[in-house]
């Protein structure tokens, strides 16, 4: 049997070897009730299409958005979600809890 890794793995070979610029998003941390494990992942490539999923839903919108400044900058970026004022408007964790991701360029 597959696992989404292997998919993921498959698809971003399949965008370089298309010449086209990916981004790999890993969650590396959790607490709380976090709706991802630590070590799922989110593809990316530089026109948006994604496959995977880093968190249910809650915050893919937001790592997205960065794995498109980490493919035009070349430099990875780690990435800290969680409730907090600062981001009540504009994207947190609906079940609660924090999450670290760490986006990288696909070479």
């Amino acid at each position: 049997m597959r696992n989404d890794s292997d998919s993921i793995v498959e698809i971003l070979q399949q965008w370089r070897a298309a010449g086209k610029a990916a981004a790999l998003a890993t969650v590396v941390s959790t607490w709380g009730s976090s709706p991802r494990p630590e070590g799922s992942h989110l593809a990316v490539d530089e026109a948006g299409h994604f496959l995977g999923s880093v968190s249910g839903g809650c915050i893919e919108g937001a790592v997205i958005d960065a794995a498109a400044q980490v493919m035009a900058s070349g430099r990875p970026q780690m990435l800290e979600f969680g409730v907090s004022d600062e981001q009540a408007w504009q994207v947190g964790l609906a079940c609660g809890g924090r999450v670290q991701v760490f986006v990288e360029p696909v070479e």
